[in-house]
């Protein structure tokens, strides 16, 4: 009997001591420690990430200042065509016509250019015409003479036309004259006469800041 009771109470005893075993290996490992934990960043990976950063921001800086530059090269490009220094279209200039008593009579055609234009007459002779046909061409006589003439401001360009060269009533009658800096000039213009003019084998003097040369005469 004794012998009974006393294995009874050791397998009791290795029970309770496997149970106590059990308790104390669960509560030192949490419910939290059932996890993973996650490993720690090494410092060569937060070297990374901080290079990282810093590339992108010099990247939008770098960007910002190449925008900058480029958008003031693209200005000082554009104050480079303000103006000053180009050829003098027809388009760019005033032009008035006068009727002159002289040499028989004549026209003085008066040339300025248009507010806030700077530009020059690089061409000596403007290309001048009674109608489309070449009977009306007037024929350059080298008078008066400036190459090239800087129009701006106030300052003023001037030549001669004369319609008729001839003796006699021959000749066909108009009541406008068409001037343009160059023949190629895409936009001539076209001046009214103060009444009809007949014109025949008409001539042209060349372009002068002295009106007093423009007096067409044939030498």
């Amino acid at each position: 009997m004794r012998t009974r009771l006393a294995t009874r109470s050791a397998h009791l005893l290795l029970a309770a001591a496997a149970a106590t075993a059990l308790a104390a290996t669960t509560t030192a490992c949490g419910p939290e420690d059932n996890g993973a934990a996650a490993p720690a960043a090494s410092a060569s990976d937060s070297a990374d990430a901080s290079a990282g950063t810093d590339s992108g921001t010099g990247g939008a800086d770098s960007g910002a200042e190449d925008s900058g530059n480029e958008a003031g090269a693209g200005a000082d490009k554009g104050g480079d065509k303000g103006g000053v220094g180009q050829s003098c279209g027809t388009n760019d200039l005033d032009l008035t016509l006068t009727p002159k008593s002289q040499a028989g009579g004549y026209y003085q055609v008066t040339a300025k250019a248009k507010s806030g234009i700077t530009c020059y007459l690089d061409v000596n002779t403007p290309s001048v015409s009674f109608g489309s046909n070449p009977e009306g061409v007037a024929s350059p006589v080298g008078q008066g003479g400036e190459d090239p003439i800087k129009l701006t401001g106030s300052a003023v360009a001037y030549t001669g036309i004369s319609p008729k060269t001839t003796k006699g009533d021959a000749g066909v009658e108009f009541e406008n004259v068409i001037v343009s800096v160059t023949d190629e000039d895409p936009n001539p213009a076209e001046l009214a006469l103060p009444e009809p003019a007949v014109v025949e084998k008409p001539i042209v003097t060349n372009w002068s800041t002295n009106p007093g040369e423009t007096v067409p005469v044939i030498v």
